[in-house]
């Protein structure tokens, strides 16, 4: 599942390299494995932290204003993502603040917007948000969600509960 999210960072970042946001040709690479583990952290240290109810919301979005574009943004956890893929851009690449924060504020959203609608996209088998946290946290997500009688249970069951 990692490889999948390494895939979807490289095809946005290479969307933004025909934009105005580049991710600058020397070290794309490198920045898209960053992103990576960027958003796969994030995620994961969410999840660890108890805020496992907040990652499902997000992914239970669906096609709602806030995971629409720059709407990301106002996400608490997609900002915390942002500024830590910024710091790392100006320590790590050695990117000024402005390039850093203006192409984490792009790249970043646009990835996570990208995600939420592959694990729900019912013809995507590639994605699943069961499949990635479980990727993320090495299981431990699924034995936080009790299972239904019935349903299956998991993280899906939250999720369609959520998004009706």
């Amino acid at each position: 599942m990692l490889e999948e999210l390494f895939n979807l960072v490289k095809s946005v970042a290479g969307e933004q390299n025909q934009n105005a946001t580049s991710v600058p040709a020397a070290n794309q690479n490198e920045i898209v494995a960053e992103a990576t583990n960027t958003v796969a952290s994030g995620l994961r240290n969410m999840v660890a932290g108890g805020g496992l109810q907040n990652v499902v919301s997000l992914f239970g979005g669906g096609n709602n204003q806030q995971t629409s574009g720059g709407g990301m943004l106002s996400n608490p956890i997609v900002n915390m993502m942002v500024g830590h893929f910024a710091e790392k851009l100006m320590s790590k690449f050695n990117l000024g603040s402005g390039q850093a924060s203006s192409l984490a504020s792009s790249l970043i959203p646009n990835v996570i917007n990208g995600l939420v609608h592959k694990t729900n996209d019912p013809n995507n088998s590639s994605f699943s948000l069961d499949g990635l946290l479980n990727s993320i946290t090495g299981g431990a997500a699924a034995q936080a969600i009790p299972q239904q009688a019935g349903t299956g249970g998991g993280l899906q069951d939250i999720l369609n509960q959520l998004s009706g």
